[in-house]
């Protein structure tokens, strides 16, 4: 069997293989709204009978993967110069990897890598997501990093070079074979593919001491490309991470990162409308785990092009629900874990924040050192960063300036509220830090009648009186 194609352990039958084709020809992008077509009827609807199948290696023709067999990810799995199809209902399990140890550089759990000339159409439907998850999801207790995650490469401009790699995936495959792991471009609207109701579970493989990958690794994506009703849950790492790129996203949920929710680098100038955050109450990240993270790069360039400035609309994101709970200093991996702040906007990046609701850390928005005193990048008040109808409910500073681990209060900005006693007595969700059951939706998250997130704000990413998206496809516990 050749280590530059899929191996099966199974019948080629089970596959649908065909030819490639040039990239902006696949799935074309449709309005943020509207329904999508879910593809072809699975074989057998949410179940995953036949196989096992085990995808290791480079996938270099077009695939289809169906709901009716059970796979796995085995290392890194590239899928390069094709298109992967993945049928409504199938659920994709990633493989343990080899930890780090004795000069060992050891190898990553189970990763699905999409390269710039690689495609992903991942079209799952709300009663039939398409599932990513451990190996041990079928047989033992899956755990946070049981494998890599998802990685989607594109040719969208970065502020970095455009041989950036992301962190966490080695170049080399099965059996010795590489694979072009960049990221960056000049496209726009270059077009990876797309996402909707996929759910991606126990993600964050560590490679090595701060190595790990995100549930989902956006580098460099385009415009054109679709993501929409995605999970990530109980990733070992980021939730989401965007390494520079254009691309647009909507409705997105994550569960119980162990580090940052959204995390936003190297140029990133995209839109995220609809999103909500659930914090995890158990865990907290050496690093501080903070909802949103945004860098203009790792170094702090101010001058580094495109700015990072992410557009963020509608959303809900929910820490934990005391100070003592927001001020813990003995959470996990090592004993040094310690939440951070609703949202950190720091070295030298921007955003454009409205209609949304943060509650449940002892610091709200906050913004990084000296350039909000200087009157540069990171100042709220001057429309380099831009805030509108945020509803900032903090233990203790709803809003602050960050120099050197020292918060300073800061007046809360024209045209948003802040608040530092009890959530229940300002921004009124319906009971937020009780957590729905499994696939139970997410009415404890919808505001009450009396919420200030109410008409004609509209804060948050659910409306009072309005219909639960979330839907049976968003996992809670």
């Amino acid at each position: 069997m050749k280590t530059t194609t899929l191996i099966l352990t199974v019948a080629a039958g089970l596959m649908v293989l065909g030819t490639a084709c040039k990239k902006e020809n696949k799935v074309q992008q449709q309005g943020d709204f509207r329904a999508l077509n879910a593809g072809p009827t699975p074989l057998s609807p949410c179940t995953d009978t036949l196989g096992p199948v085990i995808l290791s290696g480079k996938i270099s023709t077009n695939t289809t993967l169906n709901s009716n067999t059970l796979y796995y990810l085995d290392g890194v799995v590239a899928v390069e110069g094709a298109t992967l199809t993945i049928q409504p209902g199938t659920i994709i399990r990633g493989l343990a990897g080899t930890p780090a140890s004795g000069g060992n550089p050891g190898t990553p759990g189970g990763v699905l890598v999409i390269t710039k000339t690689g495609f992903i159409d991942a079209q799952g439907t709300a009663s039939c997501p398409i599932v990513f998850t451990s190996y041990r999801e079928r047989s033992g207790i899956p755990a946070p990093g049981d494998w890599g995650g998802i990685v989607i490469l594109g040719e969208a401009p970065t502020n970095r070079s455009t041989s950036s790699v992301v962190e966490g995936i080695p170049n080399n495959l099965a059996g010795g074979v590489t694979y072009d792991n960049t990221y960056g471009g000049s496209s726009t609207g270059d077009n990876s593919g797309i996402l909707t109701h996929v759910r991606i579970e126990y993600a964050g493989w560590e490679l090595a001491v701060d190595n790990e990958l995100n549930g989902l690794t956006l580098g460099g994506v385009g415009n054109g490309t679709v993501i929409r009703n995605v999970e990530v849950f109980k990733s070992n790492d980021d939730g989401f991470e965007f390494f520079g790129g254009t691309v647009n996203a909507s409705h997105l949920v994550s569960i119980d990162a162990l580090d940052d929710a959204l995390d936003f680098d190297n140029g990133y100038v995209g839109t995220i409308d609809t999103a909500l955050v659930v914090v995890d109450p158990a865990r907290a990240d050496k690093s501080q785990s903070n909802g949103i993270e945004s860098d203009n790069n790792a170094a702090g360039d101010s001058t580094a092009t495109p700015i990072t400035k992410p557009v963020l609309s509608h959303i809900t994101l929910v820490g934990v629900s005391s100070a003592a709970a927001a001020s813990i200093t003995n959470g996990a991996p090592s004993g040094t874990g310690r939440y951070g702040r609703s949202a950190h906007i720091r070295r030298s990046s921007q955003t454009t924040l409205s209609k949304s609701i943060f509650i449940g850390f002892n610091n709200g928005i906050v913004f990084d050192q000296t350039p909000i005193i200087s009157n540069s990048y990171n100042a709220y008040n001057n429309g380099q960063t831009v805030l509108t109808s945020v509803l900032s409910n903090a233990f203790v500073r709803p809003y602050a300036q960050e120099v050197s681990g020292v918060f300073t209060p800061l007046t809360t900005p024209s045209g948003n509220l802040g608040y530092t006693a009890a959530q229940s007595l300002n921004v009124r969700l319906v009971n937020p830090f009780v957590r729905p059951s499994e696939f139970g939706g997410a009415a404890n998250y919808f505001p009450q009648a009396s919420s200030p997130a109410n008409s004609p704000v509209d804060a948050g990413a659910f409306v009072f009186g309005g219909t639960d998206w979330t839907g049976s496809w968003v996992r809670f516990q």
